[in-house]
């Protein structure tokens, strides 16, 4: 099994705020669903808020980067057979949380 990072940008989630319990509900049921098939490992929403830099040195800073133009708005982290089971549980918290998801492979931990 490999693990995959779906992720989608603060920002485009753009539907009417009366809507969100409708979507998080939505979501919920995605995550269930992803439990109930053994799938999923972990997820969540992000806050709005500046993310912390810690520069090798130690030094922080308030992120993001100036040229950053999108910040992370929310994870899941599914554990599937190929990178079409990815995108197939992408599409269906797409569906739920009303936005695109980016896919993308987690390098396996060599520690394992």
């Amino acid at each position: 099994m490999t693990r995959y990072l779906i992720s989608f940008d603060d920002g485009t989630m753009t539907f009417p705020e009366e809507e969100l319990p409708e979507v998080a509900e939505a979501s919920l049921e995605v995550v269930r669903k992803a439990r109930d098939a053994g799938v999923w490992v972990f997820g969540g929403g992000l806050e709005r808020q500046q993310a912390s830099v810690v520069a090798t040195d130690g030094t922080v800073t308030d992120g993001p980067y100036p040229e950053t133009k999108a910040v992370l708005g929310g994870f899941s982290i599914i554990d599937v057979p190929s990178h079409e089971d990815a995108l197939e549980w992408a599409a269906k918290i797409a569906a739920a949380c009303r936005c695109a998801q980016e896919v993308r492979e987690i390098m396996p931990d060599p520690t394992v």
